[in-house]
């Protein structure tokens, strides 16, 4: 004889599945959001960002304009104004203090908001030997950022 099989209720079951994220979890994210924003937006203040820059491609200028009186023998003027560094490079030397009369390499431009060039002269030149017309050093102010120092004897521009 046949055993009677004991059919049992199978238990279901069920899984619980979240979708989303629950209220504390957002207002936490929110929060955490607004103390980064309120630490990083006084970071995104460009001045100091656009002075070291402006201070960078001058002092990178002055550099260039030093190597190339060496390097083709020749006579480079310098100008500095508010709004940047102007370079004249001469087919032929001149005499000293004549440089108005060659086309001019004008960079960089100062940035938007003040940063001005402030030099201890208005101009000079760079001698095919790299050394400067001027007697004493020059020094060449940015402000928001260090002086740029070119040495009179040697031409050696530095901060």
């Amino acid at each position: 004889m046949p055993q009677p099989q004991i059919i049992l209720p199978r238990l279901r079951q069920t899984r619980v599945i979240q979708h989303g994220f629950t209220l504390i979890e957002l207002i936490m994210v929110m929060v955490l959001i607004g103390v980064l924003a309120a630490y990083a937006v006084p970071k995104f203040d460009r001045s100091g960002f656009d002075a070291r820059g402006f201070h960078d491609e001058t002092l990178a200028l002055l550099r260039y304009a030093q190597k190339a009186a060496v390097a083709q023998r020749r006579t480079v003027c310098v100008s500095l104004s508010a709004t940047g560094v102007s370079l004249s490079i001469f087919a032929a030397n001149p005499a000293v203090g004549a440089c108005s009369a060659a086309p001019a390499l004008t960079l960089p431009s100062a940035p938007k908001g003040g940063t001005g060039l402030l030099g201890s002269v208005s101009a000079f030149q760079f001698s095919p030997l790299g050394s400067t017309d001027q007697g004493s050093n020059v020094t060449i102010t940015i402000s928001n950022s260090t002086a740029i120092t070119v040495d009179a004897v040697t031409g050696y521009v530095h901060e």
